[in-house]
Parts: structure tokens; sequence; C-alpha cells
């Protein structure tokens, strides 16, 4: 089987996000598993440190052209097949985003690739290429085998730990030709940014996530207030969210977000393991409910069986003090 990798590595405004080394470090393992050739295709002009990011990868191949900077679908769509025809993967991988997302629809259906879309793992086997994808609002997981190459898997963010694809090295630039590109259908005019007020919560190191324990809305501000004291941010579990106390976007878990913040406070979480999926590879848990025997607990580094209510304030006047005496 053809275990040669291609990373698509979506350049966004603020730089090269996060899911782009998530998908290098399993690359790397399953390259140390397999021997497998790992390139990255890097939109846009490249800088010497933004190459030397990707040591993980033996070559990067870097492409310019005016669709690198304004992309769409069907201008990036060239690039891959460039890199594609050059490298010869057997396992094209590409972000969950909505832009990556295009770009990999569209590939398969010129090459006749199979593709899997909201992957959260895969693997090489001798039967061919599983993956798991979270469907229906991550009601239902399927598992995929694909048992031809090559197959393009689009990863959500999360997935993997983004640190082991962190490695600084001396990857091969390789600089394709800019393709010339056809008459596009549509083209980028401007970006529009996220609406203020909301926050990326996969990059915030500190998370304060509510449940049922929080009782009603209004008990969100308390916890809302210690958040900004420890530079965070507050999201939730399921119940929360339906209730419409917060918005979609705060969801942690199955359903919502994969996060793995350095620090992830869960305040009057059960811990059911639609939750746990999304936040148990977190760096330290620490967790606080009145039920003892609550599964919350199994995952936790730390625990407090007390009300989530008694405890913020206790913590906020704990900060408090810290501050005074500094």
């Amino acid at each position: 089987m053809n275990t040669n990798i291609l990373v698509y590595a979506e350049r966004l405004r603020s730089g090269i996000p996060g899911i782009v080394y998530e998908l290098l470090g399993k690359a790397r393992a399953l390259a140390e598993a397999h021997g497998s050739d790992i390139s990255v295709l890097l939109p846009g002009p490249a800088t010497e440190e933004e190459v030397a990011s990707f040591g993980a990868a033996h070559r990067v191949l870097i492409v310019e052209h005016d669709a690198a900077t304004s992309p769409t679908p069907e201008g990036m769509l060239q690039s891959v097949h460039d890199a594609a025809a050059l490298t010869q993967p057997g396992l094209l991988l590409m972000p969950a985003t909505t832009l990556a997302s295009d770009v990999a629809a569209l590939f398969a259906a010129d090459t006749g690739a199979r593709l899997v879309t909201n992957c959260i793992d895969f693997d090489i086997t001798h039967d061919g290429i599983t993956a798991c994808s979270r469907q229906y609002g991550g009601k239902i997981l399927v598992d995929v085998l694909v048992d031809s190459t090559p197959a393009v898997l689009c990863v959500l963010a999360g997935a993997f730990q983004e640190q082991e694809g962190c490695v600084t090295g001396t990857p091969s630039p390789v600089k394709l030709p800019s393709p010339v590109l056809p008459d596009q259908r549509m083209r980028a005019t401007r970006f529009i940014p996220p609406a203020p007020g909301d926050v990326d919560l996969a990059q915030m190191p500190v998370l304060l996530s509510v449940g049922r324990g929080i009782q009603n809305k209004e008990n969100i501000g308390i916890v809302e207030e210690l958040a900004s004291k420890l530079n965070g941010a507050v999201c939730a579990s399921r119940p929360v969210i339906d209730q419409g106390w917060l918005p979609l976007t705060r969801q942690i878990g199955r359903s919502g977000l994969m996060v793995k913040p350095r620090v992830y406070m869960a305040f009057g979480i059960s811990g059911a393991p639609e939750h746990v999926e999304g936040m148990k590879d977190a760096g330290l848990i620490i967790a606080i409910n009145t039920d003892r025997t609550a599964p919350i607990f199994n995952v936790a580094h730390y625990g407090v069986a007390a009300d989530a209510l008694d405890v913020v304030p206790a913590l906020l006047e704990a900060l408090e003090n810290v501050v005074q005496h500094t």
C-alpha cells in the first residue's frame, strides 16, 4: 500500500492554524510505523521560520499565486493537484475547515479518490486506511475502511496533540510553479472576522466549563468573573447550551468542540461520555461536583466534592488575597 502522506497546510490570516501541526504529528507517527514519506503543501509566500516549523515533514511544497493570499476552493484545487502529481500520496490530509473541505471534495471528485469527512482518528492497517468519522453533530461515530488509495481525509481540530507536530527541522523547500488558473466562478473580496465578543476556545490555555450544577444562567456571571482573572474563557456541557444559557460555540464534547487546554475546570458537570470525549486530553483537569460518584472524577486529576457555587466565590477570594499580597 502507498503510505506516502501529503498534508495541506491551510494558511489563515493569523498564520498557520494548530490543526495543521496536529495532522503533521499524526503523519509523523504513521511514518515511524510504516516508513511513510511526508510532504506539506504550503500556499503563499513562506518564511524560513515557517518552513523550519514543518520539521516533521521531509519537504515543503510552496506555491505562490493570487489564490494563495485570497483563497477559494477552485483556486487552491490546482495547487493540490500539482502537489499530488509530484508526491503521489496514498493519504491526503486536510483540515476540516470550510475552505479545505471544499478543496478536498473537488479533488476527490476529479480523481475518484475516496473522501472521508469529519475524521477524529485514522490509521494505516493491512486492510487499508481506517478512519473514524463524526457525523450528525456528533450523535454518530462511523468507522470507515478505505481499501484503495489515494484516500482524502478531512480531520477535525482537536483530534490529535498539536505539540506532536511542532518539530523544528530542515525539510527541503520545493517551490512549485504558479498554476495557470482558469476563470474562477468565485473570488474572495474581503475577510469578515468573527463576531466580537466570542473566543476561539481551541486556543485558550484555561477553560472553565459549567454544567447543570450551575443551576441557572445568572450564576454563569461569577464563573466568567473567575475566568477573566485566570485569563481563561467559559464553556459548557450540552445541557447548558440546550437551555440557551451560552451560545452553541461554547459547547464542549462529541457534538461540540474538542479542546486540549492546559487547565480545564469542570463546575457542576457530571461527566457524561459525550462531554468527556471533548476534554479528556486537557493538561490538568479539576472537577467540582456535589456528587462524589460523578463520572467526571474518573478523568479528573484533582476533584472537589462540593457545590460549584460555593467553590467559585472561594477561588475569587483566594485570588484577590494573592493579588493584595504581591
